[in-house]
């Protein structure tokens, strides 16, 4: 299997220029914009329309620092009757444009020849695209209900400045106006912010500390296989017989919540350096600086001699850089996760790390091209399940596994629509996430709730590696086998009394 070439890790953060909302709006906005006044541009007469930029520039703040997603979407129609009410401003003509400009664009573009091309979807998939982007509830370009009302007010109040400006009107109390409007729209979005954006999942407000850094390892080796976007509900309806079974023979914790927002490279940063979005400072797909901020699980590693490696795609690379092993996602889904194995297979062989974590991907993809209420993604769930089999067996019959612990999870959900994660709708919040070794205690169920970001220390308690330097998340302590943490508190207290 090939590598992400430095082409498509550039791509792919390109890509999230129009994938992620934030950025998505004013970029479709000025393009559609200009594509409109493309006649003023070419007669030299462009001068009143970029102006009239000026008198928008507040909202477009706005609209960058207030998501709407979920419900919050249907307020985003207030601002905008409220703008035709006082302003009496509408240009049909404009709006029209925005919106076959913006359905060409998630339709045709994204949903049809942009996963043609890198998955190989059928190139009759706007069939279904379309309903998944008007059903989309997280806020990405692909939520209709979303970005339609922030885009017509945006363009409804540009050229309405524009018009006024190209008739004479002075900027100064023109600008006035729209900036005051401006500043009620950012009054009304700060309130529903603040009163109606109440399902975060808590944050842990203290560092690792239910357990000591550990003295010695438990296992010798961990291998975590996280089946991206894999839906929890949807887990339980498929015919998983290998997954199920591991699950009943090792600790499953039933309430593992993921993070916020749930994007895939926020979920890896959190799960496997212990802490929160505000302190790795990875808060999007859309990386604008590389690197997390904190100290990862793989530095963890390297302080005792140990070695930890992630195979997963390249967006991956702009958190966990040098320590990832890429695998380009331009390849047919139904054989992406089967290289993903082989791949796997490598690693074991040629470099023997003490941490391996493997990204399936073909689970996620389908969600987002084909929907996740739909028996293709089902069966994605089902494929991963036979090579997941096949993986462990394959370490069994090398004698890898015989102190070894296996983690099978995965770092999100996926919401009807375009399979859309982010934001928390259903489906999105709560994963699959079960242990199995001989350190693991078998046939055990934990029901309180968790966070994924317990992952990180708990493979520096498995491996005998002390927590990542911001770990928030408390040890699985649930899931070890009686003897093994009385050994372990056992070595703390003799290391402690050595001191």
């Amino acid at each position: 299997m090939k590598e992400a070439s430095r082409f498509e890790k550039i791509a792919a953060r390109c890509w999230n220029l129009l994938n992620e909302g934030k950025p998505f709006t004013p970029i479709f906005v000025v393009g559609t914009m200009s594509i409109y006044h493309a006649a003023d541009l070419m007669g030299g007469h462009a001068w009143t329309w970029l102006i009239g930029l000026t008198a928008v520039l507040p909202l477009f703040v706005v609209y960058y620092v207030y998501d709407y997603p979920l419900f919050l979407r249907n307020y985003l129609w207030i601002p905008y009757v409220v703008f035709l009410i006082v302003w009496s401003f509408a240009d049909a003509s404009l709006l029209l444009l925005a919106s076959g400009l913006y359905f060409f664009f998630t339709v045709f573009f994204w949903g049809t020849l942009y996963y043609h091309l890198r998955i190989g979807t059928s190139w009759w998939n706007f069939t279904r695209f379309w309903k998944l982007v008007l059903k989309n509830s997280d806020s990405t370009s692909g939520n209709a209900q979303e970005q339609l009302p922030k885009c017509f007010l945006l363009l409804s109040v540009w050229e309405y400045a524009s018009q006024q400006i190209d008739q004479g009107a002075a900027l100064a109390p023109l600008c006035g106006a729209l900036w005051l409007f401006a500043a009620g729209v950012w009054l009304f979005s700060w309130i529903l912010h603040r009163n109606l954006f109440d399902w975060q999942p808590e944050i842990i407000p203290t560092y690792t500390n239910n357990v000591p850094s550990p003295t010695a390892p438990v296992s010798d080796k961990v291998y975590v296989i996280v089946i991206d976007g894999m839906r929890k509900d949807r887990f339980e309806a498929v015919n998983a017989p290998f997954l199920k079974r591991l699950r009943a023979q090792g600790t499953e914790f039933a309430q593992m919540e993921t993070v916020y927002p749930a994007r895939t490279v926020v979920c890896f940063t959190s799960m496997l350096t212990g802490t929160y979005p505000f302190e790795h400072g990875i808060r999007s797909n859309m990386v604008w600086k590389l690197g997390a901020k904190v100290e990862t699980i793989f530095d963890s590693l390297r302080k005792v001699g140990k070695t930890g490696r992630l195979l997963g795609i390249a967006h991956l690379v702009d958190s966990f850089g040098d320590d990832v092993e890429t695998v380009t996602a331009v390849m047919p889904n139904d054989l992406a996760d089967r290289y993903i194995i082989e791949r796997a297979k490598r690693i074991v062989e040629e470099q023997n790390p003490d941490l391996l974590v493997v990204q399936l991907i073909a689970t996620d993809q389908t969600g987002h091209s084909r929907g996740v209420l739909y028996d293709e993604y089902i069966e994605k769930i089902e494929e991963a399940d036979a090579l997941i089999a096949e993986f462990v067996a394959w370490l069994e019959e090398r004698g890898e596994l015989e102190r070894a612990t296996l983690i099978v999870c995965a770092d999100h959900g996926q919401a009807d629509g375009i399979g859309g994660h982010g934001h928390l709708d259903e489906g999105e919040r709560y994963v699959p996430f079960f242990l199995y070794g001989p350190a693991i205690e078998a046939g055990k169920r934990v029901d309180e709730k968790k966070s994924l970001v317990s992952l990180a220390p708990t493979i520096a308690y498995l491996l005998g590696a002390p927590y990542p330097s911001h770990s928030r998340g408390p040890v699985l302590i649930e899931a070890m086998r009686k003897e093994e943490s009385d050994e372990e508190a056992a070595r703390h207290r003799l290391f402690a009394g050595a001191q």
